[in-house]
């Protein structure tokens, strides 16, 4: 198990201002993201899920998955949700040299424009596994990326975390304008299709709106 924090603590948040770690608002809104899509079978199964709650999330795609599942990719265009770049390879930034991390960056962002057309263009990145040194992220910045990283983390990928905990992560920590992590990949699936319903049932019920980070920042 991780040591890593559930909710995203203060002092982290402060320390990295210039990365998004939340969204501040006084409206019931709730950001979902998913990582490392899209993947046969799970992606568009959390496509069906949003659909019935009419929410938009955000997507944090692999570059070389879009290439492999470019249907899949389509459909979460078609569905309104926003798209982010995962890097091409989910390449860890700190074991990493800052012009490879930036040309795999830049590979993904190729991928994502292929198959858009440039119309769905985007400049919002999360680092795999959160890893992103100092360097490496003024970099970004300066070419105009958004660093989005996250408030909850759901831990859906973890195998020593079950599926009720999983939910209970993200059902205790979440709130106005929080960005959670889920993964649409094969490793998280079971955790992801247990909790994902009930976290949007759950949050509706209490007046909340799910909307992608693009009609936010």
């Amino acid at each position: 198990m991780t040591l890593t924090p559930i909710k995203t603590p203060i002092v982290a948040k402060k320390m990295f201002p210039n990365y998004i770690w939340d969204i501040a608002t006084k409206e019931k809104v709730i950001y979902l993201t998913f990582d490392d899509g899209p993947t046969p079978k799970i992606t568009n199964w959390t496509l069906d899920v949003l659909k019935e709650y009419n929410a938009k999330a955000t997507f944090f795609c692999i570059g070389d998955n879009i290439e492999k599942h470019p249907d899949i990719f389509q459909n979460t265009l078609a569905a309104g949700h926003a798209i982010g770049n995962h890097t091409q390879n989910h390449i860890k930034g700190w074991k990493t040299k800052a012009k490879d991390y930036l040309n795999n960056i830049a590979e993904g962002k190729a991928t994502i424009d292929n198959q858009t057309q440039n119309l769905e263009s985007t400049k919002l990145f999360r680092p795999p596994y959160g890893q992103i040194t100092p360097k490496q992220g003024k970099h970004l910045i300066a070419l105009g990326y958004k660093i989005v990283m996250w408030d909850v983390l759901s831990f859906d990928w973890e195998a020593s975390i079950n599926k009720e905990t999983c939910l209970n992560n993200v059902l205790t920590k979440a709130s106005k304008g929080s960005i959670i992590v889920f993964h649409d990949s094969v490793k998280a699936s079971k955790n992801l299709q247990y909790a994902l319903p009930k976290v949007l049932k759950h949050f509706s019920r209490k007046g909340y709106r799910f909307k992608s980070l693009n009609s936010s920042i």
